[in-house]
């Protein structure tokens, strides 16, 4: 195979992970951790119906650093009930996330770091931390050292996911995007070639398709795949040939045995 030659918006209340992350809480604690540790923030929890100019400082802060803002109903908070968090919470990433901008950097060798290896895997708003920390932690040993995770509709990189991941996340670099779409669109326009793999028995089998070159593997959310225009933007969609009719494999076994089979031929 031969080489080729987002709006800024506000998450709804959606599924958060389970409870047992870094949390922190208050105005003050969370404006000083957004002002002077935003690469540590991975999302901002504002109690709905709550507001003050205080408050909507930290909003509008958040978001001007690229921080996911959730406006959440007071039981979604994640913390104890008698805890005054006064309408703001914030979750702590267990590992750095750098920019799409970054990657493209590397691609470009602009970086301090140039890009190794032509190989990168983008998660579609995979939703589970367990998912995720099991997929982080088959990207490493099959050679993925550089993912692309959604910033709206997916898990945090949580505690929970990163002991999941069995430390994977401290070796990986993570790059977070706004619209996955337009990123896959630039990566294309830099020569790399997008698979995504598909539950879908008529498109191609992994084992019969040529995943020579520079390659993004796109690997979509639990149950409803991948979204329709992250779809568009796959230069060919593939599978996992089954030997029966039930799709009986999640997003993490699905990415394993993807990665492991383009890692096999030694690419």
């Amino acid at each position: 195979m031969a080489g080729r030659g987002g709006k800024e918006k506000v998450a709804d209340d959606a599924a958060t992970p389970a409870a047992d992350d870094d949390l922190i809480w208050g105005i003050n604690a969370v404006r000083e951790a957004v002002a002077q540790q935003a690469a540590t923030v991975s999302e901002l929890l504002v109690q709905r119906g709550k507001g003050g100019a205080r408050l909507q400082e930290i909003i509008d802060l958040a978001k001007g650093r690229g921080i996911a803002v959730r406006f959440v109903e007071p039981d979604r908070m994640r913390v104890a009930r008698t805890c005054r968090h006064q309408g703001v919470v914030a979750r702590l990433s267990a590992a750095k996330l750098l920019s799409f901008a970054e990657l493209l950097d590397r691609i470009d060798g602009a970086g301090e770091t140039p890009l190794p290896a032509p190989r990168l895997l983008a998660l579609d708003s995979i939703q589970d931390p367990r998912n995720l920390g099991s997929i982080l932690r088959s990207a490493l040993a099959a050679g993925f050292h550089h993912v692309i995770l959604t910033r709206d509709r997916s898990v945090p990189v949580t505690g929970t996911v990163a002991r999941t991941s069995a430390g994977a996340v401290a070796h990986l670099s993570l790059y977070q995007v706004v619209n996955l779409s337009d990123a896959l669109n630039k990566l294309k326009e830099r020569g790399f070639w997008v698979y995504g793999a598909v539950a879908e028995p008529r498109v191609a089998s992994i084992y019969a398709t040529d995943f020579s070159g520079s390659i993004c593997l796109v690997i979509g959310s639990e149950g409803k795949g991948l979204r329709p225009l992250v779809r568009q933007q796959c230069d060919h969609l593939v599978t996992i040939p089954m030997r029966t009719a039930f799709d009986s494999l999640n997003a993490s076994v699905a990415a394993a045995v993807v990665m492991f089979e383009i890692s096999r031929r030694g690419l």
